[in-house]
């Protein structure tokens, strides 16, 4: 036992008190109760949570309670409905008559408000971080740590989220102003658009591009071309990129922008596929196999060097949850900037409730989810959805709003409902016999819509609906600005 090290006493750490001001809190909750008018002040951004002393939000939850049902709030209003507490040789009644009476003004009320949010704050950012590191040791070993990470991030940016004090009540001239200067800003745009342009010149004008924060539903049936179009789209914007340091130091769009592609359906290596063969003019099936031509391959090699240096990211993960996504979609804004997003398709992604429960209840939660993600990130967000089969029913095969499945949730949270149409698919699945009258008025109505396609616009916030022709080749799935016929070039003098 003589061989035996003594242990020294570790030295008392320092105890560390989570962030708070009891002072702050007292000094509102005084001017509150001098003038019930300082509750105004702080209403919309601070609750009872938010105050370090659990005595104090109870103050200010009572406060609150009374001030909404029109009545005053005074010590003496408040007492009866306060615990009865010895506050060191100090009733609660007493502690009121005190907060009041050391109160003086109530000039200062909304920034004590403002730190008493900031302190509740770092308390839940302290809160937040223990249990990252708790379930980080006793993690379950059915939960990865991907998981982990995207329930971190939900978590923190729903804290950047909540109670934020520079909201409410806005003056019409600053409204004005930012209206103005996003005429400003199309003015001065190529195009005069006020969104950002999807490449095709009819859509930028009946449309004005795709607003920012807006929800754009594009759908159609199986093999209408709802992809290609999306696809077509977002290159579009990824190869118009432009961008300018601003005063900051972070860099601005100027045109085009930044794309996100979520291919819930295909995978990357697909999807990369189909956007070369677009830009070469070279069917993807034919690149696939390899079969191609010297001067093809020449062709191929120039597409695929100028889309190398364009901006256009792709997840390929297939499963998704709408939390997921949304996760995804935060971090690529941070990490490269983020000016649009593309989900193909919606009907592929997953809401918090379990399987088998109402799908619908499910698919409203995914596309209110998409819209508040759209508000959030303040991009325009393309989601292409699938068409019920009552289309296939009918004579008239355009589609309409109530052929959207679960259309409830999905027109309501849309700003943009668009539809593909193209009814040469469905003619020429009806060729008659060849030879015969039928037959000769089949190929009439076949060169009248080959080539063609049609994106009608069955719902839209911002202007009118209607339908837009554009050419689409189905050999490399390309989506194209029609030519007018009756359209002759203005003569130079």
């Amino acid at each position: 036992m003589s061989n035996l090290v003594r242990l020294e006493a570790p030295e008392a750490e320092t105890l560390r008190l989570a962030p708070h001001n009891l002072e702050a809190e007292q000094a509102l909750l005084g001017a509150v109760l001098v003038n019930n008018e300082a509750f105004d002040r702080v209403s919309d951004f601070l609750e009872p949570g938010h105050f370090f002393e659990a005595l104090h939000g109870r103050i200010f939850e009572v406060i609150a309670k009374l001030l909404r049902a029109g009545k005053v709030a005074t010590p003496i209003t408040l007492k009866t409905y306060l615990p009865d507490l010895d506050l060191g040789g100090m009733t609660v009644p007493q502690y009121l008559v005190r907060l009041a009476a050391n109160a003086t003004t109530i000039i200062n009320a909304a920034e004590y408000g403002r730190t008493i949010y900031e302190l509740a704050l770092r308390r839940n950012l302290i809160s937040i971080g223990e249990g990252m590191v708790n379930r980080a040791y006793d993690a379950p070993v059915d939960e990865s740590p991907r998981a982990q990470i995207e329930d971190a991030e939900r978590k923190l940016y729903g804290l950047a989220e909540s109670g934020r004090f520079e909201g409410g009540f806005q003056s019409f001239a600053s409204a004005l102003k930012i209206a103005i200067d996003m005429a400003s800003e199309a003015f001065k745009r190529d195009g005069g658009l006020s969104g950002t342009a999807t490449g095709l010149h009819d859509l930028d004008q009946k449309m004005g591009g795709l607003q920012r924060s807006d929800l754009v539903i594009l759908a159609g049936r199986p093999a209408m071309g709802k992809t290609a179009l999306a696809t077509n789209i977002a290159y579009n914007i990824a190869k118009a990129w432009r961008g300018e340091r601003a005063a900051d130091g972070l860099m601005k769009t100027v045109e085009g922008g930044i794309v996100g592609f979520f291919s819930l359906e295909m995978s990357a290596e697909q999807l990369a596929t189909r956007i070369v063969a677009e830009q070469s003019n070279i069917p993807s099936f034919k690149i696939r196999r390899g079969d191609i031509s010297p001067e093809e391959f020449g062709k191929l090699h120039e597409a695929v060097a100028e889309m190398q240096s364009i901006p256009l990211h792709i997840d390929q993960s297939g499963g998704i949850s709408i939390a997921q996504l949304a996760a995804r979609a935060r971090r690529l804004k941070r990490q490269y900037g983020l000016d649009f997003l593309v989900v193909d398709y919606l009907q592929l992604l997953t809401g918090a409730s379990k399987k088998g429960e109402n799908r619908v209840q499910e698919l409203t939660e995914i596309t209110t989810g998409l819209k508040a993600l759209a508000k959030e990130l303040n991009v325009p967000i393309m989601a292409l959805s699938q068409l019920s089969r009552q289309v296939e029913q009918r004579d008239d095969k355009r589609p309409q709003l109530a052929d959207l499945r679960e259309s409830g949730s999905i027109e309501q949270d849309a700003d943009v409902v668009m539809f593909v149409f193209r009814e040469e698919y469905y003619l020429q699945n009806k060729e008659p016999k060849p030879g015969t009258e039928d037959h000769l008025k089949w190929q009439t109505e076949m060169d009248r819509v080959h080539g063609k396609a049609e994106v009608i616009i069955g719902k839209q916030r911002h202007g009118p609906t209607g339908s837009v022709q554009l050419q689409f080749d189905a050999n490399v799935t390309r989506f194209s600005t029609l030519a007018k016929e009756d359209y002759l070039p203005e003569r130079l003098e």
